[in-house]
């Protein structure tokens, strides 16, 4: 079951203080970023988060899930917890900050 719009549309409204954050759609689903590092993903309207120490002290009561077959582990974030954005949004940047930049991706040699 893919994710809902209305899904995706809830949670980023209960982010919109994170000036930073963007989602694109992947395969029916979300990869949630924050200043271009993918942090989490929303996965049959599920919220996923990657795991950090930071973001384990700040959750440690969070269950694991994992978002897709073949995934690591994440943070599942349970969904009557997105409308508590003074936990939700620390969390997010506490998890952004730990996590290293994206790699820099591969020029296409076949371009030209």
């Amino acid at each position: 079951m893919a994710t809902s719009r209305s899904t995706i549309d809830f949670l980023l409204d209960q982010l919109c203080a994170l000036e930073d954050l963007s989602s694109r759609r992947m395969f029916g689903e979300y990869c949630i970023y924050l200043s271009g590092k993918p942090i989490g993903f929303v996965c049959n309207d599920e919220f996923y988060l990657k795991i950090t120490a930071a973001g384990r002290q700040l959750a440690p009561d969070a269950a694991e899930g994992f978002p897709y077959p073949g995934a690591r582990p994440h943070l599942l974030i349970p969904a009557d917890s997105w409308e508590d954005r003074h936990w939700l949004i620390p969390l997010l940047e506490a998890t952004e900050r730990a996590l290293p930049p994206p790699k820099p991706r591969k020029k296409d040699h076949f371009k030209q």
